[in-house]
């Protein structure tokens, strides 16, 4: 007796803990998150996505527990406890005591359906059993993925769920023959239905339960977009519902369609669980059959479940709107005069049928069906009329295959009368989805009349074209300006500052130029191992240290890019960055170029501690600093240690003695996680940029600091709901670049600016989180000025234009006139140009910076056209389109890479210079558009780097312009050659090509 007391004490014990571990856990999480959304200054948005999501946990968790614990209450009560007497002897006992009606025993009803033996119940049994096990796979791994996003990813909102359906258990079944260990799962549920039905059919409810309330409170963003849509003010030519209907609410419905789907049908299955197995009728083998309550029961379950199909065919009906099939995306014309009508017949039909079933539920009206003796061995009596659901697989049958054939036979035949209405809608939504209905067209001609006086007249934008590209600079930062292994250049990025250039003499006091910069960040993971303690980890190594900066068409001597900065440490002020000239710091700011948050800050760390942090090499020494930022959280207490221990699973933040009152903990400091945090419903473009800027201090936002770097990020709003929108290979099909993020590099401060508050999905996130959202007018105008239009959206718009720019029906059907993105050679290996930006004079006399690529034909290799995009003030976000003229031959890339490559002259000098032991890389081919002269100029750079410790050096570049090819030491000397050819050098080639009207240009190869 004692030791059984013992022993339950012990259980009490173990289970408080962890309870009170669970609680602990839980705590500490939601304290630390709240502290750190505080100290950005968004902790409202926090506590109020925290409260929507506990509300909808607890509500769908709340309420599916309580529908599913009922109904299998209600189940045991009416399930049977013994085997009942047959109907005859039932009949009589109860006419012989009819008046004794006080006391109500619902085991003396008899059956009043067939019943069945051991063969039929043990199918069935093990069918509902394998049913719940694939059940309970297929939703756990829907929360386990709505829960654990890739942060890497552009956008970590969660899709939408797949409702569980019948025709999922053929899927399921391939996923479980590739992961053994699921078939144990699945086995092990259906034992434990046999052995512990009572139990475990409850257990199974509460689990469902929280999955259910996982999976809702997951997908949140859908939930509050419902709630706070806002209109597009677009009308779906089908069902003449606005766009937002779409967008909006449809993903709401099938949300409640996916949960009360798999509540209902789980429902139904425990509870027919329940009535089967009741009364050991395994062991006895057989099932007397269904009573009337029981019944009555299966008929409410079963009305449920099938209302929720009714509900799914009446979504599918919009569903429509997004068909792959036919010849354009979206419903097509076999949509609408077939699966439109079936669907809608389908959706009526089973509603009827759940009425029909809930009517029986509720009035349980009808004669039962003969009763056959409990040892017949007849198939089982299902207690719902076949003839309706034999009705609804015949239409649901008959409507897929009358699709088929209308699509073969009546639209294919004639499929450009038939589908052109359908081709003008796609066409027309997809352009308006994409954005490619702003696009403003332009011509240009080129004619070729470029003269030296146009040159001079343009001398910005020759002074602007890139000849460095961003891989061969990012190795020579590596070897020249990377000073340590623990220091990194993750990537290097085009923007434009005002420099003074030196020996020029302008009209303007300083021009802009085209730069590429890189920040030099730290990186953890290349500390020596020896290194690697906790006390370096967290304390020593912290921060990042300043960036390079070079003009992109400037070379110094031995061909290496020329720096406008550079260097740690080797300046008269110990530790500043070296600029090539005392003035350029007027518009770069150096002054604090530390950078504790960037791209490969994925430590935490603690600052203000006993021990200072390493904060840059100076010769064989290092210099040390402490930080004085207001990034961080205050962990001087006790009690934060504790959370923040627990939080981070770091224990030795206990332990350790460095820490003082001051000391703060700096997490979360990568910043692409960093903003993920925060905003996770938007989408993400790839490439972060380094901007060095000095805010004004009477500037009243948060970003005023000592901060000089601070990182820019586009961010778009998306949705896959736009009807008749054509995705492509695009997970969405639609996108605004709504949204740009400035990231304080120095202090961690987050702030959002609306780029297009027109768009209606940042007008509902606006609506639901006020304090997240700036206007784009309170971004610094120093910042500002280096805002760009991004790549990400700009390569997907490319994408979508290059087939529906065909605005017209026939033209678009029959592909007439479809565009492909260019190939180039870089390096040895062909790849797709890639978008490139141009700091040059587009309209009037002032320096635009755009982003710009071009296209040819499908089936030739000649130029067709041009996209570009601007950036600069009012005229941010303008696309405009380049049309050349289709009736002459305009060289496309492939064309002047096969020239280059097949002259003998060039490619012999070429070919020395692949010699054993180095390579030519040819860069970025670059198309220069002058829009006034209405001409074209082709621009090549060639590297040379060694085979190993590669350190490329510019070494050549090639301009093509008309007729003429040239190889020059620089683009000067290249451009004199072909505009003014007396005054070419003796190094310089120089290459005729013949142009005539019927010539052959030769191919890539």
């Amino acid at each position: 007796m004692l030791k059984l007391s013992t022993h339950s004490i012990l259980k009490v014990l173990v289970g408080s803990l962890f309870g009170l571990w669970i609680i602990f856990e839980l705590l500490s999480h939601l304290v630390v998150e709240s502290l750190w959304f505080h100290e950005l200054g968004y902790l409202n948005s926090f506590l109020k996505r925290l409260l929507w999501q506990f509300g909808l946990f607890g509500i769908t968790t709340g309420f599916s527990l309580v529908f599913l614990l009922k109904n299998l209450h209600q189940a045991q009560y009416y399930q049977w406890h013994s085997i009942p007497e047959p109907y005859s002897l039932q009949k009589g006992r109860h006419m012989r005591n009819r008046s004794n009606h006080i006391q109500k025993n619902y085991q003396t009803s008899f059956p009043e359906s067939r019943s069945f033996g051991l063969s039929w119940l043990l199918t069935l049994v093990m069918f509902l059993g394998t049913l719940i096990g694939l059940m309970l796979l297929y939703y756990s791994q829907v929360a386990y993925d709505i829960w654990t996003p890739d942060l890497t990813l552009p956008n970590i909102t969660p899709p939408l769920p797949s409702p569980f359906y019948f025709n999922s258990i053929p899927k399921l079944f391939s996923q479980i023959y590739q992961q053994l260990w699921k078939v144990g799962v699945v086995g092990g549920l259906i034992l434990l239905t046999l052995l512990r039905r009572k139990y475990y059919l409850k257990a199974m409810a509460i689990i469902f339960s929280i999955i259910f309330g996982l999976v809702i409170s997951g997908n949140w963003t859908k939930i509050l977009q419902y709630f706070n849509s806002n209109l597009f003010l677009t009308i779906d030519p089908q069902f003449g519902r606005d766009i937002s209907f779409y967008v909006f609410e449809l993903p709401f419905w099938k949300l409640l369609n996916f949960w009360l789907g798999g509540l209902f049908i789980y429902g139904f299955v425990a509870v027919s669980l329940t009535y089967l197995l009741s009364a050991n009728s395994l062991s006895q083998g057989e099932f007397p059959g269904f009573s009337r309550h029981q019944l009555r029961h299966l008929y409410l379950l079963g009305g449920l479940t099938i209302s929720i199909v009714g509900l799914r065919h009446w979504l599918n009906r919009y569903d429509l709107l997004y068909s792959p099939r036919g010849v354009v995306y979206g419903a097509s014309y076999a949509d609408i005069h077939v699966s439109l009508p079936v669907d809608t017949t389908l959706c009526v039909l089973v509603t009827v049928i759940a009425v029909w079933l809930l009517v029986k539920a509720i009035t349980g009206f009808g004669p039962p069906p003969p009763v056959q003796p409990l040892k017949s061995k007849n198939r089982p009596y299902f207690p719902f009329s076949t003839l309706p659901f034999i009705l609804y697989l015949i239409i649901l049958f008959f409507g897929s295959f009358a699709t088929e054939v209308v699509q073969s036979f009546v639209v294919e035949p004639n499929e450009l009368v038939r589908e052109r209405p359908y081709i003008e809608r796609s066409i027309a939504l997809t352009r308006a989805a994409f954005n490619l209905d702003k696009i403003q067209i332009e011509t240009l001609d080129a004619t070729g009349t470029l003269t030296d006086e146009d040159l001079q007249d343009n001398r910005l934008t020759i002074k602007n074209i890139r000849l460095w590209d961003a891989r061969p600079l990012l190795q020579t930062n590596r070897q020249l300006q990377q000073i340590r292994l623990y220091y990194k250049f993750p990537d290097a990025d085009i923007d434009r500052y005002r420099i003074p250039i030196e020996n020029e003499c302008l009209s303007s006091n300083i021009a802009k130029q085209q730069v590429l910069i890189a920040a030099r960040e730290l990186d953890y993971n290349e500390v020596p191992e020896q290194a690697k303690t906790w006390v370096n980890k967290h304390l020593i190594y912290t921060h990042g240290y300043g960036f390079t900066m070079s003009l992109v068409n400037r070379v110094d001597q031995g061909g290496l890019p020329s720096y406008v900065v550079q260097n740690i440490g080797t300046t008269s002020n110990a530790g500043e960055l070296q600029t090539s000239s005392a003035n350029i710091c007027d518009s770069i700011p150096i002054d604090n170029p530390r950078i504790y948050f960037g791209e490969l800050t994925d430590t935490y760390i603690m600052t203000n501690t006993e021990l200072q942090e390493l904060d840059y090499p100076s010769g064989q020494d290092n210099a040390y600093n402490i930080y004085d930022g207001q990034g961080g959280i205050s962990i001087g207490s006790a009690v934060r240690r504790l959370l923040f221990a627990e939080y981070l699973k770091d224990w030795q933040m206990l332990f350790t003695k460095n820490f003082t009152s001051q000391t703060r903990l700096l997490f979360h400091r990568d910043i692409n996680r960093r903003i993920r945090k925060i905003a996770p419903f938007l989408h993400f473009d790839h490439d972060s940029y380094l901007v060095s800027a000095k805010v004004d201090d009477s500037n009243s936002n948060r970003l005023v600091s000592s901060s000089t770097l601070y990182w820019i990020v586009d961010a778009y709003t998306t949705s896959g709901g736009y009807p008749y929108s054509d995705p492509g290979k695009h997970s969405f099909n639609y996108i605004r670049n709504s949204v740009k993020i400035v990231i304080d590099a120095y202090n961690g401060d987050v702030q959002f600016y609306v780029v297009d508050p027109s768009d209606p999905i940042i007008e509902t996130w606006q609506q639901v989180f006020p304090d997240l959202f700036k206007p784009l007018e309170e971004m610094p105008i120093t910042l500002k000025a280096h805002i760009r239009y991004p790549k990400d959206l700009f390569n997907t718009q490319s994408e979508r234009l290059l087939t529906y720019h065909m605005t017209d029906a026939q033209v678009f059907y029959n592909r007439e006139d479809q565009w492909r993105i260019p190939q180039e050679i870089y390096g040895r290996e062909r790849q797709p140009i890639e978008p490139y930006y141009l700091l040059m004079r587009v309209t009037g006399k002032s320096q635009e910076f755009i982003l710009i690529n071009f296209f040819t034909p499908t089936s030739r290799n000649n130029l067709i056209s041009g996209l570009f995009a601007q950036s600069d003030g009012k005229n941010y976000g303008k696309l405009n389109l380049i049309q050349l003229p289709k009736q002459r031959v305009i060289y496309g890339p492939e064309q002047i890479e096969a020239l280059i490559n097949q002259d003998p002259v060039i490619s012999q000098q070429i070919s020395l210079w692949n010699r054993q032991g180095s390579r030519v890389i040819q860069g970025n081919l670059l198309v220069i558009p002058f829009f006034a002269e209405q001409s074209l100029l082709y621009v090549e750079p060639l590297y040379l780097e060694a085979e190993q410790n590669s350190l490329p050096t510019l070494v050549r570049v090639i301009v093509i312009y008309e007729n003429k090819i040239v190889m020059a030491q620089n683009l000067d000397k290249a451009l004199k050659s072909i505009f003014e050819p007396l005054k070419s050098t003796s190094e310089t080639i120089i290459r005729s090509l013949t142009k005539g009207e019927g010539q052959t240009l030769p191919e890539l190869k």
